[in-house]
């Protein structure tokens, strides 16, 4: 999927990111708290990059570990924060999930939303009637 925001599930828990599904923040969450840990998320990512830039293999564990903590805390990994009991799909290619129909058809809606605007593009370049403009 090409838009610019990422398709999401209908039942809002799954990103979908080329094809693959990435479970979402939990929606329960307080948006202070939910601020609070992306911040901790963005500072933890920073950390890792710097630690692998020095080559410094403990501070990458420790960034790491801080990543984990964080994308947790969000509901991003762990425990499900629903509870209907339907697994986990996170990681798996959506093609292949309970949301593999609804998916080709936003594939489908996506390809033809595309065309017409290429179609778009064409006429405006050629004037609307074919033949291309004199610049």
């Amino acid at each position: 999927m090409s838009g610019d925001a990422p398709l999401v599930t209908p039942d809002g828990r799954y990103l979908v990111v080329r094809g693959r599904l990435w479970r979402r923040t939990d929606p329960t969450l307080p948006e202070e708290r939910r601020a609070e840990l992306v911040h901790e998320l963005m500072d933890a990512r920073r950390a890792k990059k710097a630690a692998l830039s020095d080559d410094d293999r403990a501070a990458v564990a420790r960034a790491r570990s801080r990543v984990d903590a964080a994308k947790t805390a969000l509901g991003e990994r762990g425990p499900v924060w629903w509870s209907d009991g339907a697994p986990d799909e996170t990681r798996r290619m959506a093609r292949t999930t309970r949301y593999a129909e609804w998916f080709a058809a936003a594939e489908e809606a996506e390809a033809g939303a595309e065309a017409e605007a290429e179609a778009g593009a064409e006429a405006g370049a050629t004037g609307g009637g074919g033949v291309p403009r004199d610049s």
